[in-house]
């Protein structure tokens, strides 16, 4: 098969799992979770970037799926720099999100 062709059904059926671990996830965080890593290693099967709508939704530090106010914590700074705050609870790794204005 044609290597776009393949990409592209790659990405329908990541968006297709992250949709249904967001269903998910108030009811089932197990499988929940499960969908999310099976998107992951669709991803790096097939050797594509995720949109950037999707790769926010994984901790940077332990890989898991979060979800704000969910399984993570959403704060604005107060500093002169405007910028989001974003704590995972599963391992409390904090990363940071400028605002541009």
């Amino acid at each position: 098969m044609n290597k776009k062709i393949i990409e592209m059904i790659a990405i329908e059926r990541i968006e297709i799992l992250i949709n249904n671990a967001l269903r998910e996830i108030n009811d089932n965080e197990k499988l929940s979770q499960s969908y999310a890593n099976m998107a992951l290693k669709i991803a790096m099967r097939v050797r594509i970037r995720m949109p950037y709508s999707i790769r926010q939704l994984f901790c940077r530090k332990c890989k898991e799926f979060i979800v704000p106010g969910v399984n993570s914590r959403v704060r604005t700074g107060r500093t002169k720099v405007k910028c989001i705050r974003i704590t995972c609870m599963k391992c409390n790794h904090v990363y940071r999100k400028l605002i541009s204005i």
